[in-house]
């Protein structure tokens, strides 16, 4: 479940942003932040933020899906004197503004703030003792809430981009599997195959995992075996399916086709008489 830092966030933050059962500076980040619903004309952009194009059509759908369901995260500014200085979710203000809304959600922080949590994560993600949802979890704060590219995280943090870039992907992972990695300490090599397979078989694979001590390659393997079967039942499905239906009307008997194999399934013994009867006359 994601949760924010205060009454109503609930509802703003979705899942994909940052979960606070695995934001290790979610405490921190309560005491220095506030939610507050501010006015567009309170709020400026940073004429230090390199991107300053934004593609009209993008605008226009981010526009649209806004008059529809509102603004689903709210955006990062800190106060500069009279104002508001958008840290990040420029796109989303100008959305809001194209939308032709009043205000809009904003997470609040001073400056100070803003700079002491960006410190805070940094450092924890360094930590050598972190899982890899906690250490994913850093890197998404540090994306989604400083305005910070994989590779300017990746920099701050002494990583690679390709490694930032893997361990984000865990995020993807289902909840179910996200948590026994924590609990378990699983690590990153092992889970990673799991990102891209459907959630179902994920968990299904997750038991094998915790309880076999399996390898990544053990792992690659399962999913590589499930993929090859998954292949071979559509391929069955759409050579057979067709001639299975018409020998099953034919015959009053459901028909399977299994490899070089037929199988009749009749409902009773005279229905299984007549079907022995044509096809031994």
């Amino acid at each position: 479940m994601t949760r924010g830092l205060g009454r109503g966030f609930e509802s703003l933050i979705p899942t994909e942003m940052v979960e606070e059962e695995f934001d290790l500076t979610a405490a921190e980040d309560a005491k220095t932040s506030s939610l507050q619903e501010l006015e567009l004309t309170e709020i400026v952009r940073d004429e230090g933020q390199p991107r300053k194009d934004f593609s009209k059509e993008s605008l226009t759908a981010l526009a649209d899906s806004i008059r529809e369901h509102g603004v689903l995260q709210p955006i990062v500014v800190v106060r500069e004197e009279n104002k508001y200085k958008i840290v990040a979710g420029e796109r989303r203000w100008r959305a809001a503004k194209l939308a032709k809304l009043t205000a809009i959600p904003a997470i609040v922080r001073t400056l100070d703030a803003q700079n002491r949590l960006e410190l805070s994560i940094i450092e924890n993600a360094q930590r050598e003792d972190l899982n890899p949802i906690e250490l994913a979890t850093a890197y998404a704060k540090l994306g989604t809430q400083f305005n910070l590219s994989e590779e300017e995280i990746a920099t701050r943090v002494g990583k690679s981009k390709s490694s930032v870039v893997n361990t984000l992907r865990l995020l993807k992972l289902p909840e179910k599997v996200k948590k026994a990695m924590v609990e378990h300490g699983l690590r990153e090599g092992v889970m990673r195959p799991l990102v891209a397979v459907e959630p179902e078989l994920a968990e299904e694979i997750l038991p094998k995992i915790i309880e076999n001590d399996w390898t990544a390659r053990q792992v690659e393997r399962y999913v590589a075996e499930h993929k090859k079967k998954s292949s071979a039942k559509v391929v069955k499905d759409s050579t057979w399916t067709r001639q299975e239906d018409k020998l099953s009307e034919k015959y009053g008997a459901k028909v399977r086709v299994h490899g070089r194999s037929v199988t009749f399934a009749c409902k009773n013994e005279q229905i299984l008489k007549e079907l022995l009867e044509q096809l031994g006359g």
